[in-house]
């Protein structure tokens, strides 16, 4: 990763909560990008939550979704611009809870596009909310005493979920470490070339961290996922089918 911010990064300064990982993933994305010379020919479609303010911070066209609706919204913009690289940008809470339809059939249809899901466990923007991906007995301002797998349903775990689907890529990434953050770059390039290929669906998951929902500083929430959500979220590639 270059020391200096891309040159698709016109916001270096940010407009996410100090240590949030949105800032990472905005710039590994635009690395990508860049990478693949496909700054002129690249659009992204975000949520309304907190990823949308990656419109600052981009030199890319993008277009602001409905909550939970950027992966159709790709879909249909890849659709009608088939020779644009097309990804959707969006939170955990939008992509499993209120954009659970649209991540499954998405997947089902085998979309020819790229699928980005930072997962830090909350519902950000909103205040920090239990999610279908907050970890058991994590405390959350909507389950203060600690999300309870009886009650409140089990860790939803999207390489469970789309690991048998005939769809080109998946994998996952965390984004505590610089070593880490290299590998999820990697994932990310490799899923753009897949499209531009045309070989289907991708989505990349990238466990993030939320300093300011989890009540630790930008280091101890590092630390958290490490010795926390690693235990329930494995990482790697889980689907990598072949160009045919």
């Amino acid at each position: 990763m270059r020391l200096k911010a891309p040159e698709s990064v016109i916001n270096p300064g940010g407009s996410f909560c100090p240590g949030c990982s949105h800032g990472v993933s905005d710039r590994m994305i635009a690395e990508a990008v860049e990478a693949l010379g496909m700054q002129e020919n690249f659009i992204a479609t975000v949520d309304v939550a907190c990823g949308a303010w990656s419109m600052d911070n981009w030199n890319f066209d993008t277009v602001m979704c409905a909550h939970g609706r950027p992966m159709v919204v790709a879909a249909g913009v890849k659709r009608a611009r088939p020779n644009k690289l097309v990804a959707a940008y969006l939170g955990d809470g939008a992509a499993y809870s209120i954009g659970t339809a649209e991540t499954i059939h998405c997947a089902l249809r085998n979309e020819n596009i790229v699928a980005i899901v930072l997962n830090n466990g909350v519902f950000g923007m909103t205040g920090g909310q239990m999610a279908p991906t907050t970890l058991p007995g994590q405390k959350t301002v909507s389950c203060p005493a600690g999300r309870d797998v009886h009650t409140q349903g089990g860790l939803f775990d999207i390489a469970k979920i789309l690991g048998g689907m005939d769809i080109a890529y998946l994998a996952r990434a965390a984004l505590d470490s610089p070593a880490h953050i290299m590998q999820a770059e990697k994932y990310i390039k490799k899923a753009f070339e897949k499209q531009l290929r045309g070989e289907g669906f991708c989505l990349i998951e990238l466990l993030g961290i939320c300093p300011t929902n989890w009540g630790l500083t930008p280091a101890k929430a590092c630390e958290r996922l490490r010795t926390e959500s690693l235990k329930y979220y494995e990482l790697g590639e889980f689907v990598d089918r072949k160009e045919s």
